[in-house]
């Protein structure tokens, strides 16, 4: 069974690219004929169909195109027919033109068919990946392990990177940031995410999905129930992380969780609720060991009153040691005063020294008046006491 969805993605994938590489051919080729087609109309198939329906351009006026195109675009179509500036092509060229545009519309139909098939097919063998991550992007991971019981045998890390392993030791290699996702990238929960989200939100689906793949292959239920339980909640952890429904998922209004009391009477069901806490009995509690911790009390409280002591003895020792650092922080500032202070006393006898010379002179002056006006008052205090004499005598 494997086997058969292994091929059919493979055939799916070489399908996609021959349908590309046609419908290219056919745009280049009556590109020469109509090249404002291409603008037109953006769909491959509707191209195809349109240009097998129209043939030459002259015809488009003439033509009905309803049931291919919309109103506006058809509208376009003959606007553009009627001044186009392609080229004139035979009808031979036409006719080869219109049979590639069958092969292209014969594809596109097979290829609906095989996706048909496949859908169901995954469906059927892995409904909880199918769930999951989609049935393009299940059966490319099957593909890519082999087969789906060596996908069971893979965990979650690898999942996630499963077909970006060049990138991965690449990174291993040159000392890089790993890659954070390979084939899982291309599921809808990922693609859903804000860029900030990507590695995140595929992480957590790598792990959801290792789950599923082996309840796939080892399991024996065969519904998808596990798949869509896991993406519902990894939808609820995408809007969690977009912060769209915060407060009602956490349980608060601050986004923080809901804590649950444990109990081993918990009902069973989903909507059952939490039987009460049950509340301390002191009664069951031991008496054992009662005795001797009242007869250490004593042996207790010694070595708390030398706990105490030492505790004063080790804040003393920290003010001793922060006098000590005061008084050394005192000494280098008044050593910097003393310093600054004998600067300045030199400074004022080079000052004096200089001027020096000039006061010399005014100086000795000063003393010489100094000098004969002591003698004149000397001089004149001498005859003062010989007058006072001569009136005693003259008295007696």
């Amino acid at each position: 069974v494997d086997t058969m969805i292994i091929q059919a993605i493979g055939l799916l994938d070489d399908l996609d690219k021959e349908l590309n590489t046609y419908a290219m051919r056919v745009r280049e080729w009556y590109g020469w004929h109509f090249p404002e087609l291409a603008k037109i109309i953006q769909d491959n198939i509707l191209y195809a169909k349109a240009v097998k329906l129209m043939g030459d351009r002259s015809n488009a006026a003439k033509l009905d195109f309803s049931e291919i195109l919309p109103e506006e675009v058809e509208a376009q179509l003959k606007e553009a027919a009627m001044i186009s500036m392609g080229t004139e092509v035979s009808d031979l060229d036409l006719l080869n033109i219109k049979e590639l545009c069958d092969q292209v519309l014969s594809l596109a139909e097979y290829r609906a068919q095989l996706y048909d098939y496949l859908k169901s097919r995954m469906n059927t063998v892995a409904p909880n990946l199918t769930a999951l991550v989609g049935e393009l992007v299940g059966a490319r991971l099957i593909a890519h392990g082999g087969s789906l019981l060596n996908l069971a045998k893979q965990p979650g890390s690898t999942v996630q990177i499963l077909g970006a392993e060049k990138a991965l030791f690449r990174a291993l290699k040159t000392k890089h940031a790993t890659p954070k996702y390979g084939l899982i990238y291309h599921a809808s929960l990922v693609g859903q995410a804000a860029p900030k989200h990507k590695g995140k939100i595929s992480r957590s689906l790598a792990s959801k999905t290792a789950l599923a793949i082996r309840y796939d292959a080892l399991g024996d239920g065969q519904d998808n129930s596990m798949g869509l339980e896991n993406r519902a909640k990894l939808e609820a952890r995408l809007r969690n992380l977009e912060g769209k429904e915060l407060g009602r998922a956490a349980g608060s209004a601050k986004g923080k969780p809901k804590i649950e009391v444990y109990d081993k009477d918990r009902k069973k069901g989903p909507g059952a609720m939490i039987t009460a806490a049950k509340t301390y009995n002191p009664a069951a509690d031991s008496i054992l060991g009662l005795m001797e911790n009242a007869a250490s009390k004593d042996d207790e409280e010694k070595p708390m009153e030398e706990v105490a002591a030492g505790q004063e003895k080790k804040e003393k020792k920290k003010k001793k040691s922060k006098k000590a650092d005061d008084e050394r922080t005192n000494g280098s500032v008044e050593a910097e005063n003393e310093e600054s202070v004998k600067k300045e006393k030199k400074k004022r006898k080079k000052q004096v020294a200089e001027a020096g010379g000039e006061n010399v002179e005014a100086g000795e002056k000063k003393k010489k008046k100094r000098k004969h006006s002591e003698v004149n008052e000397e001089e004149s205090e001498v005859p003062s006491k010989k007058e006072k004499k001569k009136k005693k005598k003259n008295d007696d």
